[in-house]
């Protein structure tokens, strides 16, 4: 971060939050009318997991509130069995996230690829892009939505790239403030001052209302009422964790620091308790708000403090100013973090990355367009681990190592021994052909789960079975005791630890209690 003063500093932080309270007012409406609830349901939600997870979350600057991806889940939930139902899945919902954060599951993110990653930021950004198309439709009286009439049209493309053009020309002049922000105040004055017919914020809904009231969601407290929140509390708990610690992962890298994401889990899960009881939607991290808050120059918690505060103040007392802002400059604003969140890097190389890759890139952005992110990074990391293991399978190999006699012959294993390898690991030796004495070492290989053993004992059994005796040097320890502890190997000779062979119960192996 580079050094300025704390006035400085605290100036810019208020300015991103109010950049990004801004952004959120649209967002949160439209959310809550895919959910099927009120308006403010989306609003309250925004005010109240943005502020705690501002206050308490692990990754300073990161933005949170209702989100598309949760909104479409929700929707079933509230239409079959009513907006209390949502409230007590909320906060169900945030009670799991608050035990993953306890247990430290959180590091599990550390799963995701990069391409899974790539895969993510550009499918999202591909949604961020579809969601804006809605503005651009107007809803006629049998309810089906068409295109704006062309002259319509025209004028809300000329206030969105008028929009874009002073985010991306204002940098050039001065950085003191926002880009964002100053597109949305031009366009909002010409909008205004020069009489422009063109839908506003107010047009959508208004957004003005009191102070989040605490209320027990009305729900019966029965075995049969958890049978219908707990699946749903599941599905939202594991996509609001995925999307927060995918966008942390990606704030991380753009700011170089590096954010704690067990507290995250857990001030998420804090966060939702909280606006489930003040009658708001849930959410989770929102990637474009974030993006728009660290290209604002926001470092701090002091942001996103300021944007919920904001978004308050706007439900409470400025309603009407903030019903007069044109959609159009809060879509140009979105359009541009659009062009920001596409990782044009990985367009660049993908066709210099292995195909596998590629595939996984392409498959990620793919099912987040056309499902969920949740169901989008689990079949990456799905198809990562496939691919990991089919590379595993196929670099396994041995090769002569010293001693070897026309009496006995020592192989030197090489690669990863794994459920993945196993048939190629037992096509490397023939038992008929070799020596009566054999040896493998697996001195610059590792065994790693209890597939790799069984291979061992079946070779061993083998070598038994034509009458000729297996030893195995440098078998970690960890091995030998898990060999040990499902009854495969016998007691263990004293003199294997000083290097010399071992022999297992029964079945003529021997080994080395030489581990790596």
């Amino acid at each position: 971060m580079q050094e300025i003063s704390r006035v400085a500093r605290f100036r810019i932080e208020i300015l991103a939050g109010l950049t990004v309270s801004l952004a959120l007012v649209p967002e949160a409406v439209a959310f809550a009318f895919v959910a099927g609830v009120d308006p403010l349901v989306g609003l309250y939600a925004a005010f109240i997991v943005g502020f705690v997870t501002a206050l308490t979350g692990g990754r300073p600057g990161m933005i949170s509130g209702a989100t598309g991806a949760l909104a479409v889940v929700m929707v079933t939930l509230v239409k079959d069995y009513g907006v209390d139902y949502l409230f007590m899945t909320v906060i169900l919902m945030g009670i799991i996230q608050m035990g993953i954060g306890a247990l430290k599951l959180g590091n599990l993110i550390r799963m995701v690829s990069y391409p899974v990653m790539f895969g993510f930021v550009n499918g999202l950004a591909i949604v961020i892009f579809l969601a804006q198309l809605e503005s651009f439709k107007i809803e006629g009286a049998d309810g089906i939505k068409t295109w704006l009439p062309i002259p319509d049209l025209g004028i809300m493309l000329g206030l969105i790239a008028l929009t874009m053009a002073v985010i991306f020309l204002l940098p050039r002049l001065t950085k003191r403030f926002p880009a964002a922000l100053a597109g949305i105040v031009v366009v909002s004055a010409v909008v205004i001052l020069g009489g422009i017919p063109t839908t506003t914020v107010g047009d959508i809904s208004s957004i003005a209302g009191g102070l989040p009231i605490f209320g027990v969601p009305d729900v019966p407290y029965t075995f049969e009422t958890l049978r219908i929140i707990l699946p749903y509390a599941f599905i939202l708990a594991g996509i609001g964790l995925i999307e927060s610690l995918l966008t942390m992962t990606l704030i991380d890298g753009m700011t170089e620091t590096k954010g704690q994401k067990n507290r995250e889990c857990a001030a998420q899960g804090l966060a939702n308790v909280i606006t489930g009881f003040f009658g708001g939607m849930g959410g989770c991290a929102m990637i474009g708000q974030s993006m728009i808050n660290m290209k604002s120059g926001a470092r701090l918690r002091i942001s996103g403090l300021a944007a919920s505060l904001f978004l308050l103040l706007y439900i409470l007392f400025a309603s009407s100013l903030i019903e007069q802002i044109p959609i159009a400059a809060l879509v140009g604003v979105m359009f541009v973090v659009v062009v920001g969140t596409i990782s044009w890097t990985s367009l660049r190389i993908i066709r210099k990355v292995p195909r596998s890759d590629a595939l996984v890139m392409v498959l990620v952005a793919g099912i987040t367009v056309a499902t969920d992110l949740a169901i989008a990074v689990v079949a990456g990391v799905i198809v990562s681990a496939l691919v990991f293991a089919w590379k595993t399978a196929r670099y396994i190999y041995v090769d002569a190592g010293v001693g070897t006699t026309l009496h006995r012959k020592v192989y030197n294993l090489h690669g990863q021994l794994c459920f993945a390898s196993v048939s190629t690991f037992k096509e490397l030796f023939n038992p008929r052909l070799d020596p009566a004495e054999v040896v493998i070492d697996f001195q610059n290989a590792r065994v790693w789960d209890h597939s790799g053993m069984e291979a061992i004992v079946d070779l061993a059994r083998r070598y038994e079975r034509a009458g000729k005796h297996l030893d195995l040097l440098h078998l970690s320890d960890n091995c030998q005791d898990m060999l040990e502890k499902a009854n495969i190997l016998g007691v263990r000779d004293p003199k294997a630890e000083a290097g010399s062979s071992q022999r297992v119960a029964g079945s003529g192996l021997g080994g080395s209690g030489e581990g790596h």
